[in-house]
């Protein structure tokens, strides 16, 4: 017969640590005791007083069992204490008190267990730990899906906020331009960017776009980036625009941000009715690409002139300059964030850049959106950076 060989040694089990926090040496001994026999190795960390815990607190322990008769705190205000003190840790009481009425409030206030000393043996002890920290590893993942479900909401509600539907009143407008928006979320730790746009058609047939990207990650920036989206709709409708629109919006971000350092760069495009001469103020923002010609086979190129200005939120007192761009019949514009030009190129350090981007739209023949944010994303493995926000608009020859 073959002899079997032994399989692979088996994993040491994780030492437990235990911090104990009794004032009496006699009840101490006997909780090492109690836990020397237990198949678990543990190490147990004894401190006599409140104050003494917390030095002796660390990452490392699993559970703190304390009693509630100490020299610096008793009764569910010494429990109130540790469990400020170890939020994320599993607490258990074990204490001389027989009170059955103490024991359902210290459960309440946050205890995993509440034992009586002179009632315990080495398995209770043992289980009642064991069972705390499992109690008390399923509350915080349970914690962590709550906050994590409450923070998709919020960022779907910021979103909703950011992400509007194009204001096209006119018919043949609808006809003649062509318009397609995206935005895709970085998700870099789950949080948003405050990355924006719009469209709005006003009574006079104009067509007005505005993208924008209010520096920083997370609601707060996200929820900036709503408020002055809201703000440039708003304004638009009411006949403003050019520098009175943007000393109004730069009013808006002073009072809604923050902190000071919080600013946003903007590109807005007024395009006349009929759709063949543009005014454009670059605050700034990434300079639009400009094909003459059409999204396909066109002449690609920045819109020059470009930048008209500082950002938003920057200095004060600032005239920006209108830059006046010739359309013609058959032309497209692409306005973009940021997000779309700092894709790192073959995981390198350098990064796509706008003469990159070009390139990468001269190589596909054609401005598509879609096309261009896969290719894109396949920079970043399918991983933004930041958040993206991209509007496409153009004449359609007729």
């Amino acid at each position: 017969m073959t002899a079997l060989s032994p399989g692979p040694p088996a994993a040491p089990a994780e030492m437990l640590t235990i911090l104990l926090i009794e004032d009496d040496a006699g009840d101490a001994f006997l909780v090492e005791e109690l836990l020397s026999g237990s198949p678990e190795p543990t190490k147990i960390i004894w401190a006599r007083t409140l104050a003494e815990s917390r030095e002796r607190l660390t990452d490392d322990v699993h559970c703190v069992v304390v009693d509630l008769s100490l020299p610096d705190a008793s009764g569910l205000e010494a429990l109130r204490q540790v469990l400020t003190m170890a939020p994320d840790t599993a607490v258990l009481v074990l204490t001389g008190l027989n009170d059955a009425h103490m024991g359902v409030e210290a459960v309440a206030a946050g205890a995993q267990d509440y034992l009586i000393k002179q009632d315990v043996d080495d398995r209770l002890l043992g289980r009642a730990i064991s069972y705390a920290i499992e109690r008390k590893r399923a509350d915080l993942t349970q914690r962590k899906l709550a906050e994590a479900q409450h923070r998709s909401s919020e960022n779907a509600r910021l979103e909703r906020g950011l992400l509007p539907v194009p204001m096209l009143r006119d018919e043949h407008t609808r006809e003649t331009l062509f318009h397609q928006a995206r935005y895709l979320p970085g998700r870099r730790q789950a949080l948003l960017a405050g990355d924006f746009w719009d469209t709005v058609q006003t009574q006079d047939g104009a067509v007005h776009v505005v993208i924008g990207d209010v520096c920083g990650h997370g609601p707060d920036e996200a929820a900036l980036g709503a408020a002055l989206r809201i703000a440039w709709r708003t304004l638009v409708l009411a006949g403003h625009t050019g520098n009175e629109l943007l000393t109004t919006l730069e009013t808006v971000l002073r009072h809604e941000r923050k902190s000071p350092e919080i600013f946003t760069t903007m590109c807005s495009v007024t395009i006349d009715p009929e759709l063949r001469h543009a005014q454009l103020h670059v605050v700034g923002h990434p300079p639009p690409l400009f094909v003459r010609g059409g999204v396909r086979g066109g002449v690609l190129d920045l819109v020059p002139g470009t930048p008209s200005g500082p950002p938003l939120g920057i200095f004060g007192d600032v005239d920006w300059t209108t830059i006046d761009l010739p359309l013609g019949d058959d032309w497209a514009m692409l306005l973009y964030t940021d997000g779309l030009i700092e894709a790192t190129v073959g995981g390198g350090p350098d990064l796509l850049g706008t003469e990159g981007l070009i390139r990468l739209i001269r190589e596909q023949g054609e401005i598509d959106l879609d096309r261009i944010i896969t290719a894109v994303q396949e920079m970043h493995e399918n991983a933004l950076n930041d958040d993206l926000a991209a509007v496409l608009v153009g004449r359609r020859r007729q």
